[in-house]
């Protein structure tokens, strides 16, 4: 097998090394054929770099070496494994800035965001490695009586980890924290887009100790075909996904044939709800925050941002105020808040969708422009007056493009959040504890936050409900997505 090669990425920060092969058994190696596939600057759309392009074959080898490596990495000592994590949480950081660099670079995320990003990725090594040791069975009485009832935890076995191009970085990082933590083996699926800020990642679990075959990355411009091979395995136990619920439904109709374990984070359509006696800065700030960080691709993304009428005139006027203090840019340039979209498909997506907007009713009241020049810009936009049944109110906008409703009272604002099949995350704002509570609880989705524009935490599970997907990342539920709850009936 050939040698997979590297490459100096030359930034703010000098030469940066980047491994663009595969990474298959605890080697490095090029792809079946020394195929590789173009990485983008969204920001000039120039070429990065080339990667690697894994065939099934090679993706296939890696199922096999993750399945030989199994048993042993399986039934290591919690300890062993915290202490591997530990020292990945400890790489990210060292390598923080040059990780930032290189995923502005391919992703266009601004430079603050992408540092707070790898941060928020070693965190959940952190959380993940002092977490496995503490994990507890039980052993009781039967309430029959006779014999003792015990329960104890277990790796489900090889997972198949299928990350978005969005958060390149802490997607795969929340996913592989959890699963190594659990005793897992996995198979790593970065999007095409973005795939050189996993290589990174991948490096530094091989420099934290990770035993050959235990962590595998194979890349590739075809993700429906690799899938698929891995999926028809029975080897492999596990997948998790963080994709488009379209993407999602297909992996869940192939992994029905083998009833594989699966976590599916899906699209959303996020409200964010500012009730009449909300503090109408905080909920601004707030809504800019939900909006326009990552450019708007951002599946936890204000979607809709539904305010009460009495207090619509306030948060308009403020709201407007701070979306015209974001500077638009490259995200490898200092001082930049929204970055380019990364791709031209993408951009053009949420051109069409503007443009059907207007077509449909809506007006633009800020932007609704792109910049000059090369690079996927659009610049922040804020639209009023779409129709409740229209398409940029029932789609997710995944673009710098904030749409505003109106509504008379608090209920109704609490009833028109409701009006989505998808049920991610929501957001309410309002000065009332009691009246937060029976928000919170009424809202359908997943996640909520009060009076915070930010929901994920390591120590916090992560996910959503109806065309939103099912399963947990992060808190204690994350690490038992990868684990199987043994019952064992003793005589005794």
């Amino acid at each position: 097998m050939t040698d997979a090669p590297w490459k100096k990425i030359t930034g703010k920060l000098g030469e940066i090394e980047v491994p663009l092969g595969l990474y298959v058994d605890g080697e490095w190696r090029a792809a079946e054929g020394e195929r590789v596939f173009s990485v983008q600057n969204p920001a000039d759309e120039t070429e990065i770099a080339a990667v690697s392009d894994a065939s099934t074959h090679d993706a296939l080898d890696a199922l096999t070496a993750a399945t030989g490596a199994q048993e042993a990495w399986g039934s290591t000592t919690t300890r062993h494994r915290s202490n591997i994590l530990r020292k990945v949480f400890e790489l990210l950081v060292e390598r923080k800035e040059e990780i930032a660099w290189v995923m502005s670079a391919e992703m266009g995320k601004p430079l603050t965001e992408a540092r707070g990003e790898v941060q928020v990725s070693a965190d959940y090594f952190q959380w993940f490695s002092e977490l496995v040791t503490q994990q507890q069975g039980t052993y009781t009485e039967s309430p029959t009586g006779g014999f003792k009832i015990i329960t104890t935890r277990q790796p489900v076995g090889p997972s198949y980890l299928v990350t978005p191009w969005n958060f390149p970085l802490f997607m795969g990082a929340r996913k592989a924290a959890a699963a190594l933590a659990a005793g897992c083996t996995i198979i790593i699926k970065p999007a095409a887009l973005t795939p050189l800020v996993t290589h990174m990642f991948v490096q530094v679990l091989h420099e934290a100790g990770l035993p050959k075959g235990v962590v595998n990355l194979v890349t590739t411009s075809s993700s429906s075909k690799q899938s698929q091979a891995l999926m028809s395995r029975t080897e492999l136990k596990k997948v998790s996904f963080t994709g488009s619920t379209a993407v999602g439904v297909t992996l869940l109709k192939q992994a029905a044939d083998n009833v594989m374990a699966t976590s599916m984070e899906l699209g959303g359509n996020g409200p964010f709800v500012v009730l009449s006696d909300a503090d109408v800065e905080e909920a601004a700030a707030g809504a800019v925050v939900a909006k326009f960080r990552n450019a708007g691709q951002v599946c936890v993304a204000a979607n809709r941002i539904i305010v009460e009428k009495s207090v619509a005139p306030a948060f308009r006027e403020s709201f407007l105020a701070k979306v015209a203090e974001l500077r638009v840019g490259a995200g490898t340039e200092d001082g930049v808040n929204v970055g380019p979209l990364v791709d031209e498909k993408q951009r053009n997506s949420v051109q069409r969708l503007l443009s059907d907007a207007v077509a449909e009713g809506a007006e633009i009241i800020f932007g609704g422009d792109s910049t000059e020049g090369p690079g996927f810009f659009i610049n922040p936009t804020v639209v009023a007056n779409a129709g409740l049944d229209s398409t940029i109110a029932t789609s997710e906008i995944f673009g710098p493009v904030a749409s505003i409703y109106e509504v008379e009272g608090d209920d109704a604002a609490l009833d028109l959040a409701n009006q989505t099949p998808f049920g991610l995350v929501s957001y309410v704002y309002t000065r009332d504890v009691s009246k937060a509570i029976k928000a919170a609880e009424r809202l359908d989705s997943g996640m909520v936050g009060v009076n915070r524009a930010v929901v994920a935490d390591p120590a916090a599970p992560f996910g959503g409900i109806k065309a939103s997907g099912f399963g947990k990342e992060g808190g204690h539920a994350g690490i038992e997505e990868y684990q199987i709850e043994k019952y064992i009936a003793l005589n005794i």
